[in-house]
């Protein structure tokens, strides 16, 4: 069973994996194509050419964990990517959602309170301190 927390980042994999990859070659391909570290507890999402076929691999503190899911019908569906992208952040609803086998184009979200990303906080803090700067010069 997978343990969908909100904080946990989940990454899909957007080109067709070879579904006999076992632990070593999913890691490789994280640390190699994506260029993420596959121990810092992120789900990583591998789809097979005919989209039948799921394999989700995680660190799980002390080892390597793969979840599997083998369709016996229906495909599962990617989610939309940038165009020549080979990974897509997705959150914890949609990875639900695919598993589910939701269709993710008549799928909704409602609005939400997205919070004030950190950047935006920072570049302003930044900004009012050099304005403080020039006004005591």
């Amino acid at each position: 069973m997978l343990n969908l927390s909100s904080t946990i980042r989940i990454f899909v994999c957007q080109t067709p994996t070879d579904m006999r990859k076992q632990f070593d070659g999913l890691s490789a391909l994280v640390t190699h194509t994506f260029g993420k570290d596959v121990m810092r507890g992120d789900y990583f999402v591998f789809i097979n050419r005919a989209k039948n076929r799921c394999k989700v691999l995680c660190w799980d503190r002390d080892g390597f964990a793969i979840w599997a899911k083998r369709l016996e019908r229906g495909r599962f569906q990617l989610p939309a990517s940038e165009m020549g992208s080979l990974v897509t952040e997705v959150d914890a609803t949609i990875l639900a959602m695919i598993l589910g086998g939701v269709d993710l184009d008549s799928a909704k979200r409602r609005k939400r309170y997205q919070g004030v990303p950190t950047t935006t906080i920072s570049e302003t803090a930044r900004q009012t301190s050099e304005a403080c700067l020039q006004s005591a010069n």
